[in-house]
């Protein structure tokens, strides 16, 4: 089958898995989509293809990863920088030193070089799979920036250990100079690519959107999702990471993005597209992990001549192991002062004589939430493909089979674990009463909302100067926005000045009589745009618009739509996390 008749399928297979997901809330999606993948290959006549990591990276990774990086949040990120390279960088080499060994005493037909390959090419989490994983269960925002950034960051490392425990098994040498030299290369090369393409193409797209304002706005989407793959190419053209500079062209996009408020075409077209890529090619890489699984096991069982279960023993063990060595240390890197706000921002709110015992809690919970969120995927499996066949002399590269089995069965462990782990251990963490995310962005309305109120009032030589019905007209406007900015200001505004103990006992109550309204009034206004729209539609069909009317005011009423659904769900979520009201009687 040729490739594109593949990716395709791939494509085809993972929109109809999405589908199904819908009818199986329970099930994770990525497990969803590794099954469906197992089941096509599985057959003798089944689907199967012959996966080449170097084509599998290039076409699947690096638009994901830009996209986590263009969207992470930034804030975050760069705050807790210290504990994200203790994680993406000490983990990995602790994981394979560790790992190593231990693999090496458990299956001692496997040479110890090979087995710190193994242990390598399981080191590094993710990106993709934490985040398909984790995205809807209510993970704490600090903690999945924590998460987020160790997993864009790691595979540079977790690749470069690769690298070398493959040398050392194929030449028998190894230089730890060479290696530390050969690894700031691969990784500062790498960021330093992305972030020079990024910048072209920010100052490229302000000359062209400064002549030409929006009207671009589609050729910019197109090139900007060119931009990881060619971040990409670049960097392993040079022996650099292409995995790291499609995340630093991400990053650095984004900030360009920071000073571009007024282009809204090409945010809305940007926002959509990389929705798109990332649902597309989320499924793709979940579906082509378990289309590999079937012929991994079957190839394993044939050249080993081993029990499928003592196999499955070993699985079971160094994915136990593998867990525990990352709860261990993502507990200890944590410690201090990063690990106090992470476990301050989940108390917000709570207060208990037994405030300490809490603290020890929730910082125990959140230290099995970041081991258990060490999922494993594609990088891993696309790793342990690239193991080459042949070692010294022409021999076959040791256990090369049994490498690929073990890595894959750590894939599936891990997805499995986190699946079933974290929403049993996410429920159990304390929730501030409203999330410090929801809580700034009601602020930001607020302050926007007070700004608009400001903005409109005409200063006195405006008012001079003015004709007079026009400041008639202006004034009767302005009375009636400020009704509605004023009625939102309520809506958002939680009292946060509080003069008397009994205002302050009543405070709940009242916010919640807030929520309440605010629901009600978004819930009509989005009936009032599904009657508008009906009514827009049927003038169509009357033949008194034309098809490029309807377009264009059906776009309009669905992008109020998409914002009104979005504080909607925001303002039930809030709500359902409130105290519930008082008892009567």
């Amino acid at each position: 089958m040729h490739t594109v008749e593949i990716v395709l399928l791939v494509l085809m297979f993972g929109a109809v898995t999405g589908i199904v997901a819908r009818y199986l809330p329970a099930v994770p999606l990525p497990l969803i989509q590794i099954a469906m993948g197992a089941l096509l290959s599985w057959p003798q006549q089944g689907l199967h293809i012959a996966l080449d990591p170097e084509l599998f990276l290039l076409l699947f990774i690096p638009p994901l990863l830009f996209a986590d990086g263009w969207r992470i949040p930034k804030r975050e990120f760069f705050a807790f920088w210290r504990p994200v390279l203790r994680l993406a960088l000490g983990l990995v080499l602790f994981t394979v030193l560790g790992l190593g060994v231990l693999i090496h005493w458990l299956i001692p037909a496997m040479p110890l070089p090979v087995a710190f390959a193994l242990a390598a090419v399981v080191s590094p989490t993710d990106a993709v799979a934490v985040s398909a994983i984790t995205r809807h269960l209510g993970m704490p925002n600090k903690t999945m920036s924590v998460l987020e950034g160790e997993s864009l960051l790691n595979d540079a490392s977790g690749l470069v250990a690769l690298k070398f425990a493959v040398a050392a098994t194929v030449t028998g040498a190894f230089s730890w100079q060479g290696a530390v030299v050969n690894f700031l290369w691969i990784a500062l090369a790498g960021l330093a690519v992305g972030i020079v393409l990024g910048w072209s193409y920010a100052r490229l797209r302000e000359q062209v959107t400064r002549r030409l304002g929006d009207v671009a706005a589609t050729q910019m989407v197109v090139l900007m999702v060119l931009l990881p793959f060619a971040a990409y190419l670049l960097g392993e053209s040079i022996g650099a990471s292409g995995i790291l500079a499609a995340v630093a062209a991400g990053i650095t996009t984004n900030f360009a993005d920071l000073g571009r408020g007024d282009f809204v075409s090409e945010r809305l077209q940007s926002e959509n597209t990389w929705s798109m890529i990332e649902s597309a090619f989320n499924g793709a890489v979940f579906l082509l992990l378990g289309l590999q699984l079937p012929s991994i096991v079957v190839t394993t069982l044939e050249a080993d001549k081993v029990d499928f279960w003592q196999l499955a023993a070993h699985v079971l063990i160094l994915s136990t192991a593998l867990l525990a060595l990352r709860w261990f240390w993502f507990a200890l890197g944590l410690q201090g002062r990063h690990l106090r706000v992470l476990v301050s921002s989940q108390l917000a709110g709570h207060s208990a004589p037994d405030q300490t015992a809490r603290q020890r809690r929730v910082a125990w919970l959140i230290s099995g939430i970041g081991a258990l969120a060490g999922i494993r995927g594609a990088v891993t499996l696309a790793g342990a493909l690239s193991v080459p066949l042949l070692a010294r002399g022409g021999h076959p590269f040791p256990e090369r089979d049994l490498l690929i089995f073990l890595a894959a069965g750590t894939i599936l462990f891990t997805l499995i674990a986190g699946s079933v782990g974290l929403p049993i251990l996410l429920k159990r963490l304390p929730q501030a009463p409203e999330p410090p995310g929801e809580r700034e962005e009601r602020l930001a309305r607020l302050v926007a909302c007070r700004a608009a109120i400001a903005g409109m009032t005409l200063g006195e030589a405006e008012r001079a100067g003015a004709d007079p019905q026009w400041l008639a007209q202006y004034h009767e406007a302005e009375g009636r926005l400020l009704q509605d900015y004023r009625k939102r200001i309520d809506l958002l505004d939680d009292g946060d000045v509080i003069t008397t103990p009994e205002a302050e006992a009543q405070l709940p109550e009242i916010l919640r009589q807030r929520r309440q309204r605010y629901i009600v009034q978004l819930e009509l206004h989005l009936q009032c745009l599904h009657t508008e729209r009906t009514a827009i539609y049927a003038e169509r069909h009357a033949g008194r618009i034309n098809d490029e009317a309807l377009r264009r005011l059906v776009s309009e009423i669905d992008l109020a739509e998409v914002s009104l659904q979005r504080r909607l769900t925001v303002a039930r979520r809030t709500l359902a996390k409130m105290p519930p009201p008082p008892a009567s009687g």
